[in-house]
């Protein structure tokens, strides 16, 4: 490779990957734990999610509502869980005017509640316990990591950009990182195989950090790519399907995404007509879910409740193992029994369907069951320690002798605070699991100040110790600690420690406590190596002091 290539890719890899490095830690940080999004929730709330699917009971939704609402003419939306353990539940006001009268459409509407007025309702609902909650109420820590990873907190930062500005930055992140990911690999494309199993741990720190970049770097290169890729069509497909909504569908958005078969459109005109006969919720899905072997309904939308116009429409998904790639919608008018309109999950696939499939399962992981997701967990951590190792490697290699001053002392503040926040994670997300077992009321603000007031008071602890091998040390401790502390934290609060839990055949809940069990265990050999290995940076320290 000529000097001239060689330099546009160093630069590029380097400016892209020093710019995005701590929010790019927090996105595979938070995305590595949310590929475990519906054992946190079943471990947080001490109820396993094992088979719950199946025990979901419609007919009790709709009749808990009866009874304080008048359902006729009511639009009900069951939007499920994607374990099958809960919906959130969104019913509109009712279409008879003699019931309700909905706001003026220039009126703003108000609260979470989707309807649009006071006599709506829009609601958490799980199946096992039967249990309810507002959106904010039933918060939760998988629920928190999850959004995360996108950036979602980020959306109420009070800055206007016409989209909303946690997934514009996140969506900004990706495409760097794009760029980081390719310049890299061109960089090392001259000795990727003679170094691809070159590791030294026994030599100087630089030699092991570079080792771990560049190894980690290209084994875990396309698990990276692919979450790059993924990540842009997920967070900021509205800037790459912009054009063809201007230029195919004469601007009109909403079409555009009924054709990507996202949200569907449809207005069922009330008939002021009793229905005649009660609707059996439970009994229509169930058939249609029988039909659908090897799938799992995803929505339920129910139009007119209990008039004579009354239809229904379901979606479904088929199981990996069925059909990778699929997904069925049926709507039926109940007083005819009449099918407007059927697709079978795992026969009529289309294109549209592949498309979208491959980058869902992909991103997600959702299609290798629990062993699929915990080697993406592990690609997730890798590509943490690649973050860290490169910050580590861009601090040291500016530590010249013939670098300006000013410009060290920026250099050694940038990879200080970056790394303080970074390692501080693991430590803050293991204290948050703590403290909402402990807690009696935990809600979404409750989370939010937990986890976001300690991750900040830790990262300025350790910015300013201005020593990073104490950072290292510091975190790595209260990483060990605490982690340890999940596991006994949910057997003194809930009862449910590890021998009780695979009793209770509550895999999920086991399965949580395991992995801060783990994670504790290899933050204390780290320690303990870090502690006799490393090496605190004086001579930054020095140089900063002068």
């Amino acid at each position: 490779m000529n000097q001239r290539r060689y330099n546009i890719y160093f630069h590029t890899h380097t400016i892209s990957g020093i710019v995005i490095a701590a929010l790019l830690y927090v996105i595979f940080f938070a995305g590595s734990f949310s590929f475990f999004k519906d054992d946190i929730t079943a471990w947080q709330k001490g109820t396993t999610a094992e088979n719950h699917a199946q025990h979901a009971d419609y007919n009790y939704i709709i009749d808990s509502l009866g009874g304080k609402y008048n359902l006729k003419g009511r639009n009900f939306d069951f939007y499920l869980l994607r374990q099958g353990n809960g919906a959130y539940v969104n019913m509109s006001a009712s279409q008879d005017t003699t019931i309700s009268k909905p706001k003026p459409k220039g009126e703003r509407r108000g609260g979470r509640r989707r309807g649009g007025d006071d006599d709506s309702a829009y609601f958490l609902h799980y199946f096992a316990d039967k249990t309810q909650s507002s959106y904010s109420d039933g918060y939760n820590m998988g629920e928190f990591l999850y959004r995360l990873h996108f950036l979602a907190q980020l959306n109420q930062v009070p800055i206007k950009i016409g989209k909303p500005f946690g997934y514009t930055v996140a969506g900004i992140v990706s495409f760097l990182f794009l760029f980081a990911l390719i310049t890299g690999l061109l960089l090392h494309w001259d000795k990727i195989k003679t170094n691809f199993f070159l590791f030294r741990p026994w030599s100087k720190w630089k030699t092991v950090w570079t080792d771990m970049h560049t190894v980690l770097g290209v084994i875990g290169f396309p698990f990276q790519l692919l979450f790059a890729i993924t990540g842009i069509v997920l967070i900021v497909n509205y800037v790459l399907i912009s054009p063809f909504t201007d230029y195919l569908y004469g601007g009109k958005e909403d079409k555009l995404y009924e054709d990507l078969q996202y949200g569907r459109q449809y207005e069922v005109a009330y008939e002021y007509q009793p229905l005649g006969e009660n609707f059996d919720a439970n009994a229509f899905i169930a058939e249609w879910s029988k039909k659908w072997k090897g799938s799992d309904i995803t929505r339920v939308n129910i139009r007119n409740y209990g008039d004579k116009s009354m239809e229904v429409v379901l979606e479904s998904k088929p199981q990996s193992e069925a059909s990778f790639a699929g997904s069925g919608y049926v709507r039926v008018q109940m007083a005819t029994g009449k099918v407007f309109d059927e697709k079978s999950p795992t026969l009529d696939n289309t294109y549209i369907d592949g498309v979208k499939s491959i980058v869902y399962h992909l991103h997600f992981g959702d299609f290798g069951g629990k062993p699929l997701r915990i080697v993406f967990f592990i690609l997730g951590l890798m590509g943490c320690a690649v973050i860290i190792s490169g910050i580590m490697i861009w601090l040291v290699a500016r530590d010249k002798v013939n670098v300006p001053a000013y410009k060290r002392k920026f250099n050694f503040w940038a990879a200080n605070f970056f790394l303080s926040m970074c390692l501080a994670m693991l430590p803050v997300t293991a204290f948050t699991f703590i403290m909402v077992k402990c807690l009696t009321t935990v809600n979404q603000s409750v989370i939010y100040s937990y986890y976001f007031y300690s991750w900040l008071l830790l990262t300025i602890y350790l910015v300013v110790r201005r020593d990073l091998t104490i950072v290292n040390k510091h975190t790595l401790l209260l990483s060990a600690a605490l982690c340890f502390g999940v596991p006994i934290a949910n057997a003194v609060m809930s009862n449910l420690g590890l021998w009780h839990s695979l009793q209770q055949k509550a895999y999920d809940i086991f399965f949580i406590d395991m992995l801060f069990l783990i994670l504790g265990i290899c933050s204390l050999i780290a320690f303990i190596k870090v502690k006799k290995q490393g090496k605190p940076f004086k001579i930054l320290k020095e140089k900063i002091a002068t």
